[in-house]
């Protein structure tokens, strides 16, 4: 009989395990998501901006699997692990499994702080960047009738709580609308004040690379129009405005959170399953230690025993992929009662863009830098090849073309669901 593969989350690792097992008559694949669609997290600020349209970056998980007889996907949400029972219940029904696999990243982390989580913007998901989109353009609409100048630099002020990828590129976005696009769109705003923030606890933007993508990144924002605020860490967000734990503050309406992750926990998992940030503990072969047939991959656990990494590796995208593809192989080795092999992260490099023509780039082997245009058109090819079928990349590419030669773009649209429910 097929072994039975229950893989909780459709993001990165979850989708290519799912891929190395599809169409092994050995295995029979349920892919369990709250989504219909694997989406491509690093062009979520694109989405958010309105440089890219929802559908550049997203795919339908049954169009995606169309044709592999071995695979099912199920809309839902993870409620429960029986492990005794090796059973799954979802909100949509019970699943059971020989071999359970999460895969089910992380989400935002607000550190304790309700008026942050109630009031700031996040931006981990495809919801999450529409919402942001919907709430800048309506900010912008409401400045540009607005005759309190106090009250339109709130409205426009932005802050950008986190000095990672994320934050990096958002400010950088930000100030090159600012630039190129606001007094085009909104001639009322001409000369207004609304200034833009970048802010972390850290001493450097983009912390996990070298300090010469560090210091170009900060020179090249600084220069942008981007205020860099290290050092400082946001402890509260009432009234309009943005407090900071050495007593500092900025007033502004907009606080756009990508200031940190935390992985999710599980009913029926045991708590010493979980290691630092919620992540659950696995061994050398992605396997959730002190558990049968259970597994996590990408962003939720934490391995230890990768040499390289023996404080665990970064939660990045390559990891993600390479664990989904290595926890497939080994699954189809066992079956083949061949020996799994350890997991070994190669690191590919990391890489984040600042602006048009501008971004970093650092290799680890041989240990190369790049920064300005080289290093911005490396991020462009490898994102648009990185996403996931070839109608993706064929939009996202014509989106960035339109973009880049007219310095616009015509994707900034409110859009609001219907609150009637059917």
């Amino acid at each position: 009989m097929p072994k039975k593969v229950v893989i909780i989350g459709g993001g990165f690792a979850g989708v290519n395990l799912a891929k190395k097992l599809a169409g092994n008559e050995s295995f029979d694949i349920t892919l369990v998501d709250k989504n219909n669609y694997n989406f491509f997290p690093p062009l979520l600020y694109q989405v958010a901006t309105g440089y890219l349209e929802t559908s550049n970056i997203t795919y339908p998980f049954r169009k995606l699997f169309r044709g592999k007889k071995n695979f099912m996907f199920r809309l839902g949400e993870l409620e429960e692990v029986l492990p005794q029972q090796k059973q799954v219940i979802l909100s949509t029904g019970t699943v059971n499994y020989d071999y359970l696999v999460f895969a089910t990243g992380c989400e935002t982390n607000y550190f304790g702080m309700d008026n942050v989580a109630k009031h700031a913007i996040p931006m981990k998901t495809v919801a999450d960047a529409l919402q942001m989109r919907n709430t800048l353009l309506e900010r912008l609409e409401e400045a540009s009738r607005s005759t309190d100048p106090v009250e339109r630099k709130k409205l426009l002020t932005v802050v950008v709580a986190g000095g990672g990828p994320t934050g990096v590129e958002i400010s950088g976005m930000f100030a090159e609308m600012k630039r190129t696009i606001l007094a085009k769109d909104y001639p009322e705003l001409k000369g207004a004040d609304g200034e833009i923030h970048l802010v972390d606890g850290l001493k450097s933007v983009l912390a996990p690379m070298s300090e010469k993508s560090q210091q170009y990144t900060y020179d090249t924002l600084t220069k942008m129009g981007v205020k860099v605020k290290l050092n400082v860490m946001v402890k509260d967000f009432v009234n309009d405005t943005v407090h900071f734990a050495d007593g500092s503050t900025i007033e502004a309406k907009n606080l756009i959170w990508a200031a940190g992750v935390t992985a999710m926990t599980f009913k029926g998992m045991p708590e010493e399953a979980y290691g630092k940030g919620k992540r659950l503990q696995v061994d050398e072969f992605n396997k959730v230690k002190g558990l049968e047939d259970i597994y996590a991959i990408g962003d939720t656990c934490i391995q230890l025993t990768d040499p390289g990494f023996p404080q665990g590796h970064p939660q990045l995208a390559q990891v993600a992929l390479q664990q989904g593809d290595n926890v497939g192989k080994n699954m189809i080795r066992v079956e083949e009662n061949q020996f799994p092999k350890a997991f070994s992260y190669v690191d590919k490099g990391t890489m984040a863009i600042i602006g048009r023509n501008k971004a970093v780039a650092d290799l680890p082997k041989p240990k190369l830098f790049f920064s300005g245009f080289i290093a911005w058109a490396m991020w462009l090819f490898i994102h648009l090849i990185s996403l996931i079928n070839s109608g993706n990349r064929i939009k996202t590419l014509y989106n960035w073309m339109i973009a880049y030669f007219t310095k616009d773009q015509s994707l900034r649209m409110i859009v609001r669901p219907a609150s009637k429910k059917l």
